[in-house]
This record gives structure tokens, sequence and C-alpha cells, in this order.
């Protein structure tokens, strides 16, 4: 069994005391993580090692970032998300995507994807583009025929049942047709939403803003999501979120998500 699970830690530096109590209580096999908000350099290898992981990260400085956390042997790591052609994408600079193979059965990717907002900024046909891109590379990865998981940060609520006020967030970027259509689309391809997949009460978050009492009031989205290939699929055997780093003192305005998977 091998357990993989995401967290938007929301800066790895202010989070890093949560993470570590977290990673011992948990005790996942597997952690992608996103938004660490720092360079390679100062990411905290010794602290996390220690543990008993591997880290390889793909970070920026001040803004997202991306990294994947193994116990397990790692290996073919790719840092970036590719062009529509498959080539390495040099004009987009921000550090959202890392993939590796893990213990050489099954492979595993980090992702942020953008937030979009404000919609009539430039900052939604970025959204839409990069998960155009990420939509043609799953495309190559389905085609693999192996066991395959694309998790991270989606920023996306794939139905009105993953946000607490569907009205009042139809015209975000996280709601919007477009948005939700590509994420539909990897759906529709044969990608399963590992959590839904098992759990199907409405209302179960994994964001809930700093703002207006949000988590007191339970007002969160589903926005955190792990995508398994039909071979992962088969072999899933649990998941869920776990809401309770939400609760810390200081925590990221993320929790984990995370699934079982008969190895």
């Amino acid at each position: 069994m091998v357990k993989i699970a995401t967290w938007n830690v929301n800066s790895i530096k202010a989070r890093l005391p949560h993470v570590l109590r977290w990673l011992q209580e948990a005790s996942p096999d597997v952690v992608l993580l996103q938004e660490l908000k720092c360079v390679d350099e100062a990411f905290p290898f010794l602290e996390i090692e220690a543990l008993g992981y591997r880290c390889e990260v793909h970070g920026q400085k001040t803004y997202n970032g991306v990294a994947i956390l193994s116990r397990l042997p790692v290996a073919d790591v790719q840092r970036g998300l590719p062009d529509l052609d498959g080539s390495p994408c040099p004009d987009d600079p921000q550090a959202r995507y890392i993939q590796a193979r893990i213990a050489d059965r099954i492979t595993i990717a980090s992702l942020y994807l953008p937030n979009g907002n404000p919609v009539d900024t430039e900052k939604f046909p970025y959204k839409l583009s990069w998960m155009d891109r990420l939509n043609r590379h799953a495309q190559r990865l389905f085609a693999r025929n192996e066991m395959t998981v694309l998790a991270g940060d989606y920023n996306i609520c794939p139905t009105d049942e993953d946000v607490y006020d569907p009205i009042g967030w139809r015209d975000d970027a996280l709601c919007r047709p477009e948005s939700r259509q590509r994420f539909w689309s990897l759906r529709h391809a044969g990608w399963t939403d590992a959590y839904r997949a098992l759990n199907r009460e409405p209302n179960r978050y994994s964001f809930w803003d700093y703002q207006a009492g949000a988590w007191p009031k339970d007002r969160g989205v589903r926005i955190d999501h792990l995508l398994l290939s039909p071979l992962a699929a088969d072999r899933l055997m649990a998941s869920g979120i776990d809401r309770k780093p939400r609760g810390e003192e200081k925590a990221s305005d993320h929790t984990p998500v995370w699934c079982s998977i008969d190895f």
C-alpha cells in the first residue's frame, strides 16, 4: 500500500513546524507540496530528509513552487509543464509542475494550477492555456497505460457541491464554465477523482479563506485533487481530507488531501 497526499502549504518556511508534525503523524509515503514560496536553495531539505523523505523541488522566489517528498526511490524527475507539443516551455517562468517516477512503478506529479483571478485580466487566459497544456500532457501520460497520479492544487471547484456558496462564486475563475470544462475534459478522458470515487457527501472542502471567519463557519471550497489513471484507480483503497492541520494556529489556508493505492 502507498499513501499519497497533496498539500498547498502556502509558504514552506512559515508552515514548516506544521509540515514536520503532520509527516510524523500521518506517515504518508509520498507528499506533493504546492506554493512553497522559496527558491530551491531555501527549501528545508535537512529537516524533511531527517524524517526519511527524499525531496525533489521546483522552486521560485516569493511565489509558486512545487515539490515531491518520497520515502520510496525516485527517478526521472521532470521540472516544468511541457508545451502542447511535448517540448519544454521556456516562455513560462512560473514553477508550477514537477513529476517523477516513484519506486519504478508509478508516475506522480505535483501541480499548482494558476488561480486565474481577476477574470478580466491576463491571469484568466493564462489559467486556461496552462490547463490546455496540462490536458495535452495528461493525454501523453494516459497513453502509457501505467499507474499515474496527477495531484495538487487545481484551483478548480468541479461542481456546485464543492463550494459553499455556488451563486456567490459562479463568476470566480475557480468556478467559471471555461475552467470547469477543462477539468472535466480530464475526467471524461479517463482520469478518476480519488476523493469523489469513495466519498459522495457534498460540501467537503480542502480550502478555507483567512477572511470573514471562513474556517469556523466551514465556508470552504474543494480545489485540491488527486486524479488517477485507470490502473491507479483500479487499486484505489481509501481517500480522504485531513481537516486537522487547517485548525492549527497559523495554519495554511489549505489542508491535506490523500489517497491510498494498493501497491
